[in-house]
């Protein structure tokens, strides 16, 4: 029986071989998601540091939802369609954070939740402690991984207990406090992101530390 290849003479494995398309590289979602994630936790450092005034505290809405949020869920939705699982489960976990904070401030500063002002306090908290309570297991979580992950997560968790602390205890020092801990995961993610960017340009990646555990 007679094959495509044979009218031009070339063996049917060379033929399949000409005609298949390039490999698909299915890329790095982390090139996206960290430094989106940097974003928000540098706008966020600077409102908390007191670049603006408390009243302002709108600020950094704008970059945290419309940019880190969106960011991170595109970041999940890739990692995902990659079956990166633990990739996708950190990325939805910070999308929901950021997306939730958002929502938070925004619901606060127009009144549309119908929360009685006596109660704000303890509304913000109880944000901050749910977040403080799951990134806190997201750490143990990610232990198997380069401690430079572990870390990050960690300094948002610590960024968490200051805030709850200068939220119940209203301290404008641990509200600082806090903004200086963002500052440093967003450095460490900075990080990150230039090393995946060296892998994702055909170059090393940087040194990112040993798992704590194995």
């Amino acid at each position: 029986m007679s094959t495509i290849a044979e009218p031009l003479n070339i063996p049917a494995p060379a033929a399949a071989a000409a005609v298949e398309p390039p490999p698909y590289t299915a890329g790095d979602p982390a090139i996206l998601g960290l430094p989106i994630f940097v974003a928000g936790s540098i706008a966020l450092a600077f409102a908390l540091v007191g670049y603006v005034s408390p009243a302002a505290v709108g600020t950094p809405v704008a970059i945290i939802m419309a940019g880190t949020g969106l960011g991170l869920v595109i970041s999940t939705l890739w990692a995902i369609s990659l079956g990166q699982t633990l990739v996708a489960c950190i990325f939805g976990l910070f999308a929901g954070f950021w997306l939730s904070y958002g929502m938070l401030v925004l619901g606060l500063t127009h009144g549309w939740y119908g929360i009685p002002p006596a109660d704000v306090t303890h509304t913000v908290a109880e944000f901050q402690i749910t977040w403080a309570i799951v990134m806190a297991a997201l750490t143990v979580a990610t232990l198997r991984l380069p401690v430079a992950f572990t870390a990050v997560i960690a300094l948002v968790v610590l960024a968490l207990v200051l805030l709850i602390i200068g939220t119940l205890d209203p301290s404008a020092t641990m509200t600082k406090a806090a903004g200086y801990v963002c500052f440093a995961f967003a450095a460490l993610g900075l990080y990150l992101f230039l090393s995946a960017a060296s892998v994702a340009t055909g170059g090393p990646g940087y040194p990112l530390g040993k798992p704590l555990v194995k």
